[in-house]
């Protein structure tokens, strides 16, 4: 049995698949048909997420789509680690931007709570508020 599936591959043409990835805006690569970036995918690859974690922390992902970036990427890291490390300059730009407009630091948890508890948005459990 095994021999006739190495005829029919031999036989054949190597295969090749497309890596599903669309740039918009230009320099920006998503995944598939979502919205989820390249950059996300990746990052959570390289913390040593499996492809089926990323599909339960992005939804709109396919986990075929997931699975041939990654192989992708693990085939043809330089362009991919290129291209992660401009993100990281551009986030850099940005926050470095931000802190000269006096934008620093974001609103902890606390203050978010606090706020959604002023607007009614928000009670708290333990105390019925």
């Amino acid at each position: 049995m095994g021999g006739t599936i190495m005829t029919v591959l031999e036989q054949q043409q190597p295969l090749t698949l497309p890596v599903p990835l669309y740039e918009d805006p230009p320099g920006v690569f998503r995944v598939g048909k979502s919205r989820v970036l390249l950059e996300l995918v990746i990052r959570a690859f390289q913390r040593g997420q499996t492809p089926e974690g990323i599909v339960q922390s992005y939804d709109t992902l396919s986990l075929r789509d997931v699975y041939a970036v990654v192989s992708y990427y693990l085939a043809n890291p330089a362009p991919i680690d290129e291209y992660l490390g401009a993100c990281d300059q551009k986030a850099e730009a940005m926050r470095q931007k931000l802190q000269a407009a006096g934008m620093t630091g974001g609103v902890g948890k606390e203050e978010l709570l606090a706020r959604a508890r002023t607007k009614g948005l928000f009670r708290d459990q333990a105390s019925g508020r």
